[in-house]
């Protein structure tokens, strides 16, 4: 039979095995995007810069509203139009980054899924996802 120090021993074993496991998963952040000309450009820059500083981060993009147009088949920048975001977004793809498009946005502006390009996910609500990724999974929050 275990004595209590031994079991606070393996308690507190078990605690550092668990807490090296989260940290060697890297940390996690969601970007919130709801105005793709204010924030594309610029997030999909904040996003590559952190993952080339910290490669294991786990990224969630949630975009609502006019935030979902970066992801819309053909979209590019309007203010430099040599940027194609297909491109941009593809090349986060690779590194994990997840894209996701708010449906009720879509609903809303009569949107189909098929406007969209194939490295977007969808959600049912992104106010909703933003919100369960901060409260119940940890994810930091940057708006860009």
């Amino acid at each position: 039979m275990a004595t209590g120090s031994m079991i606070k021993k393996m308690l507190m074993c078990a605690v550092l095995v668990v807490c090296s496991a989260a940290q060697a998963a890297g940390d996690k952040v969601v970007y919130h995007i709801d105005n793709s000309a204010q924030q594309a450009t610029k997030g999909l820059r904040n996003i590559r810069n952190h993952l080339d500083e910290a490669p294991d981060t786990q990224i969630i993009v949630v975009t609502h509203a006019d935030g979902v147009d970066f992801l819309m088949e053909g979209a590019k920048d309007k203010a430099n139009p040599n940027i194609d975001y297909a491109s941009l977004v593809s090349a986060l793809k690779a590194r994990n980054v997840r894209f996701e498009v708010c449906e009720i946005t879509l609903k809303n502006r009569g949107l189909k899924k098929e406007q969209f390009i194939m490295d977007a996910d969808f959600t049912p609500s992104g106010v909703v996802r933003v919100a369960r990724l901060q409260a119940r999974e940890g994810y930091a929050y940057i708006k860009p």
